[in-house]
This record gives structure tokens, sequence and C-alpha cells, in this order.
């Protein structure tokens, strides 16, 4: 598992969906789990300059964010949950982890509406598994 200086598991809510950034970010920290959230790519990349790798993503699927070549890297080396929506088309490239069709695999796919507590119980499942990059 990955973690931050402090040796804690580290979180990236990646949404440019503030209500659903901050819930799932709020929620976690609850828990003790550090969540960092961030609603651009760019944001992604200060925080890996930084030194901060996370242990596990949660994704909003819009392609603005998504469709970055850096943010599908990432998501290549760490268990992603997407949180997708029915309307909004990704053209995610293939991941080296990619099932058959050649879509990237994601520890899970939640459809909006989706509860915050199910996007938390998830992340802690991955976490309490030790779930690597």
């Amino acid at each position: 598992m990955l973690y931050s200086p402090a040796k804690m598991a580290i979180v990236f809510v990646i949404a440019r969906d503030w209500t659903l950034r901050t819930a799932v970010r709020a929620e976690l920290r609850e828990l003790g789990i550090e969540a960092l959230g961030m609603d651009s790519a760019e944001d992604v990349g200060r925080a890996l300059a930084a030194g901060q790798m996370p242990a596990a993503v949660v994704l909003e699927g819009t392609a603005e964010i998504a469709d970055d070549a850096a943010v599908q890297k990432l998501i290549e080396r760490v268990p992603t949950i997407l949180i997708a929506s029915r309307t909004e088309a990704l053209s995610l490239q293939p991941a080296r982890t990619g099932d058959a069709s050649g879509r990237p695999m994601f520890a899970a796919i939640f459809y909006r509406p989706v509860r915050i507590a199910e996007i938390v119980a998830r992340v802690r499942g991955l976490l309490e598994r030790g779930a690597t990059a």
C-alpha cells in the first residue's frame, strides 16, 4: 500500500463536481483516511510532483479529467473507483491491466446517482485489503 510521509494511506478524490468531491473527501477524513480533493489533471500532477502517491483513486468520469493522459497513467497503476454517467461517453485508452476488450479495469464502477456511503465503503475495502499500485 502507498502512504503519505506520515505513513497514512492517501486517497485522491478527482472530480469537477464539488459536491461529490467534498462529500467523499469529508466522509473519508471522518474515518481517519487522508483524502485529497482535486478538480483537474493539473492538481493531480502537482500532488504527484510533491511526492503524494495515492493508495486508491475516486475518479469522476468526465472527459475533461478522465481522458487526460497523466490521469490515465495514474489509473493504470492505482486501484480506481470510477463514478460514471450513463449519458457521457469517455474515450479511456486501454490500460496495461485492461480486460480482453481493451478497456481499463476499475476496482469498481458506480453510475450516478450513487450514495456517498457506497463509494466510501468501496474505498475502505480497497484499503483494508492492502491493494497496491
